[in-house]
């Protein structure tokens, strides 16, 4: 009968002291030869991201003109032209039923705004996207946008390229890890393709979708976000989106006013996120369906259209006219006052719709109104309100500081958008646990962080934290000894080593009693019972984290650590030995200390 630690993903026969898996040599990153081959599928998928973003906003243009012109063409047209009717209140209803009713007989992952969704794919899904999300998604953005609905085309991309992604590396034999990888580089793609800020969606997966920052997913992700760049003149022409030149003239003293308008934006961002989830919850209590619910919300967008119609649909004219400041006062009052209102109702029901476009209208606005009485452009303002309304509703600072930039082509205003950016950051952290994107997958049950850091794991050395005085067994001492010895022992194993110090295997309790049923063993020795057994093992200048990887591919709770040129023994590694880890990296965040402490006076 042979000991138990003889389970081992060790290759058959190896020596004792053979590691469970090869080693990997020890550096910054972690990136192999398989990151060019994920390179060269980010190739592939940011150009069906960059097809999906084309298909999609040739649908939505493709409805809105059939619904509010009655015109079969792809030509983009303002809605500000509308004339309040019955139509106007109708036709987001219809909409909302038509969503309604393909969420509940096509796929349930339609409704929302797609990037909690995304979330939920990547950190519960196994990044396995099913292939009607990719076909339903767009087509139901396309009519709820075309219908009226106040969303972005974003959010739906996202889910869109994130959809392809996902659907192309299931073909393949890719990890969990991977198909995320090539999940979020669709995701990306599609947002490069529609605003043409390859930087900001790189950013976006980095701080929102990717929970890492790893070679294997960055340089993917940026290969997708290039492909769908050179791809992004010949579908949807060159140049930044909303172009816009405005030398701010602050004084010194204003990037403290833009840190201001940051606050107040992270303020506003704050109560928008507890409305939506007030109304959300307010759906939740009524005695319907939830099929019925995006036609409800529709009926609220229609109300609205009636007092506003600029505040249906997408909004692109809305937020080039707050850049440059073709707007009085009124009308952006009552732009931010229907376009928040509606957008609430709409989102809380449940339809399908990006939230980044309305959240550039609603910080915009704010930013505008705010600017009438600073110093300056009021697009300036309205540009920093956007940025800070963006980073601090969606919890991505970096993000809305390079997507502003890239929007506009203005690079000179970097300093005072991080400003705005970072202070409403700061307000929605402390005010709000969680974000708009974030709760909903809360409320669900799951919980998500998005703070990273350096596994401590990965920056300890098994020599630091190991047991050096070992209790063992010799090799050569004979069976019924070391049944005694075992059963009355205090450790569960006991590393059994030769004379020269060599590590042999390991004895445990359970081996004891299997020698005792046994019996007839008198003659035999330790070694002669586990001698050819090979052994999950650690060397000291092994980082942690291997050694945890051991434990794990083994069962083991301890084991043993070897010199890795003689084989001898020279610690022991526990389970204890790593919550100690935990905890040293625990109190570092905790204790407070003071090393240069004011003098006293004696």
């Amino acid at each position: 009968m042979k000991a138990a630690n003889a389970k081992s993903d060790a290759a058959p026969g190896a020596p004792p002291g053979a590691s469970p898996a090869p080693r990997r040599a020890l550096g910054d990153f972690t990136a192999d030869r398989r990151l060019l081959m994920l390179a060269a599928m980010a190739l592939v998928v940011g150009s069906g991201g960059a097809g999906a973003a084309w298909v999609l906003i040739r649908l939505i243009t493709l409805t809105t003109n059939l619904v509010w012109f009655g015109r079969l063409d792809v030509v983009s047209r303002s809605l500000d032209t509308l004339t309040p009717s019955a139509w106007m209140v109708a036709a987001p209803v219809l909409g909302g039923l038509v969503i309604g009713l393909m969420a509940r007989f096509g796929s349930e992952k339609i409704r929302g705004h797609g990037i909690p969704e995304a979330i939920e794919a990547i950190l519960i899904g196994g990044s396995r996207m099913s292939p009607k999300v990719a076909v339903l998604k767009p087509i139901s953005s396309a009519i709820s946008i075309g219908t009226g609905g106040p969303f972005g085309a974003e959010g739906p991309i996202i889910m869109t390229g994130g959809a392809i992604g996902s659907l192309f590396a299931q073909f393949f034999h890719l990890s969990a890890a991977e198909r995320k990888t090539l999940l979020v580089a669709g995701a990306a793609a599609g947002m490069t393709a529609i605003f043409g800020t390859p930087v900001a969606a790189v950013l976006l997966a980095v701080e929102l979708l990717l929970f890492e920052w790893r070679p294997r997913s960055f340089i993917p992700v940026a290969v997708a976000a290039v492909a769908a760049t050179a791809w992004r003149p010949l579908l949807f022409g060159t140049g930044p989106l909303f172009p816009f030149d405005a030398d701010p003239l602050l004084p010194w003293w204003g990037l403290g006013l833009c840190a201001g308008l940051g606050v107040l934006a992270g303020l506003q961002s704050g109560l928008l996120t507890k409305l939506l989830y007030g109304l959300e919850d307010a759906f939740e209590r009524l005695p319907i369906h939830w099929m019925w619910w995006p036609a409800l919300g529709g009926l609220g967008v229609g109300l609205g259209g009636l007092i506003e119609p600029r505040a249906l649909g997408v909004g692109y004219d809305v937020i080039r006219d707050l850049l440059t400041g073709h707007l009085v006062v009124q009308a952006v009052l009552v732009l931010l006052a229907v376009k928040a209102a509606i957008w609430l109702v709409a989102l809380s029901s449940g339809t399908s719709g990006g939230v980044l476009a309305p959240l550039l209208i609603l910080g915009g606005a704010m930013g505008w109104l705010v600017g009438q009485v600073l110093p300056g452009d009021p697009g300036f303002w309205a540009l920093l309100g956007m940025a800070a309304m963006l980073g601090g509703t969606m919890r991505s600072p970096l993000t809305a500081v390079i997507f502003a930039v890239e929007l506009t082509g203005d690079w000179r205003m970097l300093a005072p958008l991080l400003a705005a950016s970072a202070a409403a950051y700061a307000t929605t952290v402390l005010l709000l646990k969680r974000s708009i994107l974030t709760e909903k997958i809360a409320r669900r049950g799951r919980h998500i962080t998005r703070e990273y850091g350096v596994d401590p794991y990965e920056l300890v050395r098994v020599a630091d934290v190991m047991v050096q005085a070992v209790d063992t067994l010799p090799a050569d001492l004979p069976i019924p000894a070391a049944v005694e010895v075992l059963q009355a022992g205090r450790h569960q194993v006991y590393p059994v080593v030769d004379a020269s110090g060599r590590l042999v295997g390991l004895a445990s309790r359970a081996d004891a009693l299997a020698w005792r049923v046994e019996g007839g063993l008198e003659a035999q020795t330790v070694a002669e019972r586990i001698s050819d057994a090979a052994l999950p093992v650690a060397h000291p200048d092994d980082v942690v984290a291997r050694a945890v990887d051991v434990m794990l591919a083994t069962g083991q709770g301890r084991i043993p650590v070897t010199d890795p040129a003689s084989g001898r023994l020279v610690g022991l590694l526990a389970r204890k030995d790593l919550l100690r880890i935990h905890a040293s990296a625990s109190q570092a965040e905790a204790e407070r200390k003071a090393y240069f402490a004011p003098m006293r006076k004696t």
